[in-house]
Order: structure tokens, then sequence, then C-alpha cells
């Protein structure tokens, strides 16, 4: 039987270009259902790859008890120096959190952008943070470092240029990196200067920490919570990160397959039909094959694999196409948690592409399974009349 599954599936994989009109058809369908699904995937992917690059094993983040985010948080100076001096704790960084209309380059219209007010001593606890154009600011002046996706995304954050934040005017003298995380997406400035400009008294948003392990921050977290004086929260970097990109990147996946199943129909009927076509015009053919003593199961197994080569060809061309596309494309997005936006690339990953390739396999197998049955079940004698 295996030989004569060889055989047929090889005769049937020859005369495809003989169908290649017909054929076309299950190769466009499906490389459509999987170019957009990984491209929709991809936006999810991206943005929550870019917040998760901001989380270090070793950093933790310090919020107002019941705070969800920074902006909704607030610590004074003597929980700040509480903090500070736990044992276990490397390094600390009292940060102001704040957020500016600032006009978009793509549209020109306003949208949120983070100020973060940091001390020079926030370098070494964001030791992933580094000046790549320009410098870094001056302490006591109103200037400002600029993420290179808040440069990218922003009109008017560029070096030397001056932008104007909550009616205060700065002057733009750097661009940094943050190994591609959301703080990218930021403006940092000096903290005192910050705390004046905002009129934000001498109070902090939140706290970044690094700990000399990171099994430290749940010892910290229990220390935190049975100290009367302090109404805070720490967790670590990479948890509070995930939890600002659970909701969005769960609706972005949520919606690119509610998208790719509605396509997917379409695709298994364009299969469908298409294979039904090529069993009806070989009806003789096969036929003839099972008079000469092939079997029902070759029949319908030779079938089913023409249809999903067919398809996993379509699969690869879309996730080809997603790739060159979409890979790496800049945009920007609200995060509905922070209301800030964060700029992002689009992640075209080997996950996602094999997803891709799984759907259109399914979907071959689909498309061709019931005209792979009317081929096995074609009554030979009528068949070889023509009838």
């Amino acid at each position: 039987m295996f030989g004569q599954i060889v055989e047929i599936t090889w005769m049937n994989l020859k005369n495809l270009p003989s169908r290649l009109g017909s054929s076309s058809v299950i190769v466009v369908g499906i490389a459509g259902v999987v170019g957009v699904m990984v491209a929709i995937l991809a936006m999810a992917a991206g943005f929550k790859g870019t917040l998760d690059r901001g989380g270090k094993a070793d950093r933790a983040i310090v919020l107002r008890g019941g705070s969800d985010s920074e902006l909704s948080s607030a610590i004074s100076i003597a929980e700040m120096n509480i903090i500070a001096s736990m044992e276990g704790i490397v390094q600390a960084s009292g940060e102001l959190y704040a957020v500016a209309d600032v006009p978009k380059r793509s549209t020109g219209t306003d949208a949120n952008l983070i100020v973060r007010g940091v001390l020079q001593s926030a370098f070494a606890v964001h030791d992933d943070v580094e000046i790549v154009a320009g410098r870094n600011f001056e302490t006591g002046r109103g200037e400002v470092i600029a993420g290179r996706g808040a440069s990218a995304q922003f009109a008017g954050v560029d070096i030397g240029a001056t932008v104007k934040l909550r009616g205060s005017e700065w002057t733009v003298v750097g661009i940094f990196a943050a190994a591609g995380s959301a703080y990218e997406s930021e403006l940092w400035v000096d903290l005192p200067v910050a705390q004046a400009a905002f009129r934000r008294g001498e109070g902090i948003s939140s706290m970044r920490v690094r700990v000399d392990s990171p099994q430290r921050i749940d010892e910290l977290a229990e220390r935190i919570e049975g100290d009367p004086r302090l109404d805070l929260t720490i967790e670590s970097e990479h948890d509070y990160f995930a939890n600002q990109s659970a909701s969005l990147t769960q609706t972005i996946e949520a919606f690119g397959y509610a998208v790719a199943t509605v396509m997917a129909i379409g695709a298994v009927f364009a299969a469908l039909n298409t294979m039904y076509a090529a069993v009806v015009t070989r009806t003789v053919e096969i036929a003839t094959l099972r008079a000469l003593g092939f079997g029902a199961t070759p029949v319908v197994i030779s079938v089913m694999i023409e249809s999903m080569a067919m398809a996993l060809f379509g699969g690869a061309l879309g996730a080809a196409i997603s790739y060159v596309v979409f890979n790496g494309y800049t945009v920007s997005t609200l995060n509905n948690i922070s209301f800030s936006q964060v700029a992002f690339d689009f992640a075209v990953t080997p996950e996602l592409v094999r997803t891709g390739l799984v759907w259109a396999l399914a979907l071959g197998a689909v498309g061709g399974l019931f005209p792979a049955l009317r081929a096995a079940w074609l009554p030979i004698t009528a068949a070889l009349r023509g009838e």
C-alpha cells in the first residue's frame, strides 16, 4: 500500500503544472489566511517583546499599594529612604512618572508621551540604558534625553530641538537606547527639575531597585507588607511588564485568530471546489488505477497529500510575505494601563511561522478530505464508461 501511495502521489504532483490555474486558487487563498494571521500576531508578539525586554531578573519596581501602574502611584521621600536602606537592595532609584501631550510625526495629532524624572544614579539601576547620540542631560537644567522609539514616533523630538511639556520648554540633548524595551518610548529628564516643572513637590511616583539576587524580591515583599510605616508593594520588573502587556496582547491575538478563522472558511471552500474539480477531471484516470488493483486508501491519501502540499506552499508564501513586509516594522500604540504610547517593532517569530504552517496544513487536509473520499467511492465501471 505504501508503494501505491508513493506512485499515485508522485503522479498527481507531477501533473500540478497542467492545473496551474485551478491549483493557484488554493495557494493564494491559504497564503492570504496565513499572511494576515501571522502579521496580526506579529503585532502582539512585538508589543509583548518590547515590554518583556524592560524587565531584568535582578530589578524590581516599588509602587503605592493598590496601584497597577506608575501613573496612579505616589511614594514619599521617607518611604523611599526606608526602602533604599533595606537589606538585599544594592541600588535604588526614585523616579517621577508623568505624561505629556506631544504631536506624533505620522498624524500631527497629540498623543501621550511618558516623561520620566530620574537622578544620575538611575543609570546604575537601569544599566541597559546607553546614550547613542548626543549627550546625557545635566543636573539642574531643563534638558531631555529621548528614547529611540520616542524620537522616531513624535514630532520635534530631535537633538537640539525644543519640546514643550505641559507648558514648559525643554531642550533635547541626546538619544538613548534601552535594549529595545519600552523605556525607549520615553523622555528622561532631571528629577528635581521635573518635580518643579510639573508641580509635584518632593514626591516620586515609583522606585526601581536592584537586588542582590532575584529570590530576594519575595522576601522584600513580605518585609514591606509587614512594615506599618509603608503602604507599598514590590514585584519583579518582569512580572510588572508582563501584567501590563497581557490585556492588549490577548486582545490582538483574539482579533488575529478571529480574522484568520473567517478567512479560513473561504479558503476551505476554495480548496474544496478546486480539489473536487481535480477529481472530476481525473475520473477515468482514478477508475483505471482502481481497475489495475490500486486500493481506495492510497487514492484517498494521495489526494489529501496533493491538497496539503499546495496548502503548505501557500502557507509558506504567506508567512514569507509577512516576514518581508512586516518584520521589524515600527509602530506605536496606546498602552491601556499606563495611558501612554509605546513604540514597538512587529516580530515575525519562528513560532508564528510554525503556527501559520500548521494552519495551512489543517486547511489543506480539510479541503482535500471530502474530494478524496469521493475519488475513493467512485464506482469503477461507471467511471470507465464516463458516467
